[in-house]
């Protein structure tokens, strides 16, 4: 069964930079694309920024420019990095693989950014 594991969570002061890193195991086809999304209480799950093949990104208006989506298909790892943090950036950070045209989530990592 595939396996979606996310790590680099915390807590950090505003201002500053972390990587969050997902690693996909239990499979032996190639990632089609993977994600990070974000979720606060009660609000849905939004999209932070999408790659596609290894190399193609995609980013939320919102996070666009201070976040960078990368991923070492070698490695089936895939990171986020997350400069100049903001309160408003916390939140858990889930990250997506798609594999084969199915869809597979971690269990998510909590990010709280706070002085």
């Amino acid at each position: 069964q595939v396996q979606v594991v996310e790590s680099g969570g915390g807590l950090v002061q505003p201002g500053d930079s972390l990587r969050l890193s997902c690693t996909v195991s239990a499979s032996i086809f190639p990632l089609t694309a993977a994600g990070w999304y974000r979720q606060t209480p009660g609000k849905q799950r939004e999209l932070v920024a999408r790659i596609y093949g290894g190399r193609t990104t995609d980013y939320s208006d919102s996070r666009k420019g201070r976040v960078t989506i990368s991923q070492v298909s070698a490695k089936r790892t895939m990171y986020l990095q997350m400069n100049s943090l903001k309160p408003e950036d916390t939140a858990i950070y889930y990250c997506q693989a798609t594999i084969r045209g199915e869809k597979y989530w971690g269990q998510g990592t909590q990010v709280t950014v706070s002085s």
